[in-house]
């Protein structure tokens, strides 16, 4: 039998160039250069590759719209890179002295890692490398599109890494200690907060619900933890501490410094997502701040197959503007292959109100993707359990921010959005509206947090994703399967009384209004109502049981025996006012006597911000 020709690889260096779509990069404002890159630098990038079949859309039922979901097994055999492409990703690499880096889920997460000398790179990808001093720091710039061989155009779809600036900010805010603008005497000098129990509670969170069986994911471009903070933390909640585990993505860690860094962000998501969901596993993806950094974190928590995150929290983020078009793409395809395996991603919506920090209106990425829970800020007024007002978080009069909202100029109107009266975009394209849910975010209404030895209150829409991803969390845990992409079945007209409808307040550009707004989306939770409504069209919700022969006992780390035992004891704010040099939280003098019904501390009064 003959032998069949040998397929010789194609000569990468002699082809015609193309410009990879979408890889265009603004040059840096308030830039000097430095210098040309070294040519002998080592530098790392990621080429993320096309799918061997496209993932499949849901034209019907109660995932209209959404990713048809699919096993772990299928999506293997459908929807990862082709061994072909990879191949062929790899001869480009020899022919241009690169290194593939080892990594067994390359395929899976369509990812392949290159590593060569700044010269090898900059010849292999037609670019310029050069090092600019940007406020103080040096990173290596990248500007213009990349030039790839044609043999790859269409196969490979984005390149990261080649530029390693910071991609994104943490969305959380501290509450600061001065008097706040409009208040006067004791309303102004006794600052309202919430132990994340507490504002579970008054959220209506499952009784009994733990997340038992879950496990968390949560996504950090900086900063670190301390065993110790949390130990002394959920010890004053009356609740164990949680099972953590830390992901190591790119090369970045644990890396915990002082109160003032990302500490503030990583102690803000764990201790949310650990109180309100106390039998959930913890898992950390630590990645470096550029957009490599940001996609190759949630490709390898989507794809772990190890601890397995049933829900992802994020929040960090930036403008869409501030984005390449081919890193947006490739992370909302990261974020679409997560709902189509069950996964549930929330994301953090923003803190600069309408504009996000930008001139005109714009929104944050990825909580623009029509892929991701997009999390608003609300600022809470609770007495004990029971909700008494809520409005949008607009704090800009204090320059101390208020929710992010808007509408994408990238990505199109979902057709789950149709009915919601989303405004146009401002550009000719997008049309997607942000955000989609929301929860108590503004620092003046906010969360006793412990971060580096301190005790706090941080909030911000960052607090938000993970109190969502700590509701998915429990809801998964008592429906008996992963609700994984649930934004067409809270769209549904039968949904809205699963909300607390937030009708008062702006974020600048956007005022709240009946059913959906470009503030706080469909509103609040009510979670005992919503959580049977999330049920995906195969399964029906399951109700804990209690083993025979035993009696059934109130649990000690559900959220509500920790919210009513931090209150009892007061374990929650003796810890605060221990060190509360920082920020000292306590009941409004109005509210300390004569007032049986406070369980809560209760958020001065003050009008609906307009």
């Amino acid at each position: 039998m003959a032998k069949s020709p040998s397929v010789r690889s194609p000569r990468f260096s002699q082809q015609a160039r193309v410009v990879l779509p979408g890889s265009e990069k603004a040059a840096p404002t308030n830039a000097v250069h430095v210098k040309a890159t070294p040519g002998k630098a080592k530098i790392t990038v990621s080429l993320v590759v096309r799918r061997k079949e496209p993932l499949k859309i849901n034209k019907r039922g109660g995932r209209l719209a959404g990713p048809v979901r699919v096993s772990r097994a299928e999506y293997k055999k459908h929807h990862i890179a082709a061994p072909a492409d990879l191949q062929l990703v790899k001869a480009f690499a020899r022919q241009f002295n690169l290194t593939v880096e080892t990594d067994p889920t390359a395929a899976t997460r369509r990812t392949v890692q290159l590593t060569g000398s700044a010269a090898d790179i900059q010849e292999a990808f037609g670019v310029e490398l050069n090092q600019k001093n940007i406020d103080g720091v040096e990173y290596r710039v990248r500007e213009g599109n990349i030039q790839l061989p044609a043999a790859l155009s269409g196969v490979v779809l984005a390149v990261m890494g080649l530029d390693n600036r910071p991609q994104a900010k943490p969305h959380f805010r501290v509450k600061k200690l001065e008097q706040r603008a409009g208040l006067a005497g004791s309303a102004a000098s006794a600052p309202s907060s919430y132990t994340p129990p507490q504002v579970a509670e008054v959220y209506q969170w499952p009784a009994n619900a733990t997340g038992a069986g879950q496990t968390i994911g949560i996504i950090e471009l900086g900063g670190g933890y301390r065993q110790a903070d949390l130990k002394a933390y959920f010890k004053s909640l009356g609740i164990p501490a949680p099972v953590i585990t830390a992901v190591n993505v790119d090369k970045a860690k644990n890396a915990p410094t002082t109160v003032s860094s990302a500490d503030g962000e990583v102690m803000l998501d764990i201790e949310v997502a650990a109180s309100v969901a106390p039998g959930a596993k913890i898992v950390v993806y630590f990645t470096p701040n550029t957009d490599q950094g940001f996609t190759d974190a949630i490709t390898t928590a989507v794809h772990d197959t190890v601890n397995k995150p049933s829900v992802i929290s994020l929040s960090w983020g930036a403008p869409e503007a501030n984005w390449t078009a081919q890193a947006m793409t490739a992370l909302d395809a990261a974020c679409q292959s997560a709902a189509a395996l069950g996964v549930t991603i929330t994301v953090a919506a923003g803190d600069d109100g309408s504009t996000d920090g930008l001139t005109g209106n714009n929104v944050d990425f990825p909580a623009s993707s029509p892929h991701v829970l997009s999390c608003g800020g609300t600022s809470l007024d609770a007495n004990g359990s029971r909700l008494v007002n809520e409005v949008v978080w607009n704090d800009l009069a204090e320059n101390d921010g208020a929710t992010g909202g808007g509408v994408s100029n990238f990505f199109a109107l979902p057709s789950w959005q149709a009915n919601a009266n989303v405004p146009a975009p401002s550009g000719a394209t997008g049309g997607r509206g942000v955000p989609d849910v929301s929860g108590d975010a503004d620092p003046y209404t906010g969360y006793q947090i412990r971060v580096d030895g301190q005790t706090t209150v941080i909030a911000g829409t960052s607090a938000v994703a993970p109190l969502w991803a700590g509701l998915v969390a429990v809801a998964n845990q008592q429906l008996g399967t992963q609700v994984g992409f649930l934004q067409p079945a809270i769209y549904a007209a039968k949904a809205a009384s699963a909300f607390n409808d937030v009708t008062e307040g702006n974020n600048g550009a956007f005022s709240a209004a009946s059913g959906w707004d470009a503030c706080t989306g469909l509103g609040s939770p009510i979670a005992s109502k919503l959580i049977p409504l999330l049920a995906p069209a195969t399964s029906k919700p399951t109700t804990p049981t209690t083993p025979p022969g035993k009696k059934k006992k109130k649990r000690s780390t559900s959220v509500a025996s920790a919210g009513k035992k931090a209150e009892k004891t007061g374990a929650g704010r003796k810890s605060t006012e221990k060190a509360g040099k920082k920020a000292p939280v306590s009941k409004p003098a109005r509210f300390a006597a004569g007032s049986k019904s406070s369980s809560l501390p209760v958020p001065p009064a003050r009008r609906p911000r307009r």
